[in-house]
């Protein structure tokens, strides 16, 4: 089984992951879903010989020894891939994702342009958040590309893996990778801020020491990204508060409320006419409301309020805001905007035109508007 083969038939397919199980022909996911490929089902000997030719020694070890290994590579002429191989009923299967070798800026990602403005911020925590496969790796690239592009800084990554590549240019950037440069998230971030570095990225936080280091690394003046599998902004709030014990929770509200930036949430969604899928983005900014309402527990809730009323002053808007905007510009159908939001019958309400005569908030996002390509993501 000739392995290049298939991964070029997933990219020429517009596939994003590429599923491998023995007995199994190929699958891909295209825009979301699962569809087969026309191709030979791999026996279990293929995959073998497929994780013998990919793996080096140490992702051979750590696979003997776990049954599981994260990692990515490049294919000459083709694409760079994340992969990972696991056991399943005593056989090797695989899933590879698709990673672009050219990074998209936030413009042509179809993201909001504030973004670039957070990207440039001097110091503060910063999360992009969403489900599997919406795009937060894509989105963080974008924006540490905009700080390589624009400014002079020192960023540092800890990854795992390592899936977009930078190349330095205006700025310095140090991408590290979990297994091969250092042995854990912990020992890297133990050592960075002796690093001397502007900026940090931090590829996912698992646990509480991990969160506990990246909100000391923004309070001491550094800008930190980071992601999370949360579907907006104000279970973010909640779930950075969760990985600490209910005596800290307060001091980490302070903390929180003290370095916290943006929150930047995003689903991708079907586009109308075509293939391709383009962002629905909810932009938190923390002001001196939300700042309030991230400290005190009982007014957390009205953070989402806060967003959708931050349009003009702070560029903030919601899930639903984002989606009447691409639905008014004819990039993603209705039925799909009223299942991807978050108050779907409070949409609905909107779009037979009921609603609060003092409203203002959604004018923004309900113009007509004169369609667009879709995303790249």
């Amino acid at each position: 089984m000739h392995i290049k083969k298939i991964l070029e038939e997933m990219i020429n397919q517009g596939g994003s992951d590429l599923h491998l199980k023995a007995g199994l022909p190929p699958v891909v996911r295209v825009d979301g879903k699962l569809q087969h490929l026309s191709l030979d089902r791999p026996s279990p000997k293929d995959l073998e010989e497929i994780a013998s030719q990919i793996l080096t020694p140490s992702q051979k070890d750590r696979f003997t020894k776990t049954r599981e290994v994260d990692f990515a590579f490049g294919v000459s002429g083709l694409a760079r891939f994340r992969a990972n191989f696991y056991v399943q009923r005593g056989s090797i299967a695989m899933v590879f994702r698709h990673v672009p070798v050219n990074i998209k800026s936030v413009d042509e990602l179809g993201l909001p342009a504030v973004l670039k403005e957070l990207a440039l911020k001097p110091r503060g925590l910063i999360f992009v958040t969403g489900t599997v496969g919406s795009g937060k790796s894509t989105t963080l690239t974008a924006m540490v590309n905009e700080i390589n592009k624009t400014a002079n800084k020192n960023v540092i990554t800890v990854e795992d893996p390592i899936e977009f590549l930078h190349h330095d240019e205006k700025s310095i950037i140090n991408q590290r990778e979990i297994g091969s440069d250092t042995s854990s998230f912990h020992e890297a971030l133990r050592h960075i801020l002796r690093q001397d570095p502007d900026v940090i990225l931090i590829g996912e936080i698992r646990d509480a020491l991990t969160m506990e280091i990246a909100l000391m690394a923004a309070d001491t003046g550094h800008l930190v990204f980071s992601t999370l599998h949360t579907v907006d902004a104000t279970q973010t709030i909640n779930r950075v508060i969760s990985f600490f014990p209910p005596h800290q929770h307060q001091e980490i509200r302070y903390l929180l409320g003290a370095t916290l930036v943006s929150v930047v949430a995003q689903r991708l969604i079907p586009v109308k006419e075509g293939k391709g899928r383009v962002p629905a983005v909810e932009v938190m900014i923390v002001t001196s409301s939300i700042r309030e309402y991230i400290i005190d527990p009982e007014k957390t809730p009205l953070i989402t309020q806060a967003i959708r009323e931050g349009v003009s002053s702070h560029d903030m808007q919601s899930f639903d805001q984002s989606l009447m905007k691409l639905l008014s510009d004819g990039k993603i159908s209705m039925e799909e905007a009223l299942k991807n939001s978050s108050n779907p019958h409070e949409f609905s309400l909107r779009l037979k035109g009921i609603q609060a005569t003092s409203d203002k908030t959604w004018e923004t996002f309900e113009g007509a508007g004169k369609g667009g390509a879709p995303s790249d993501f």
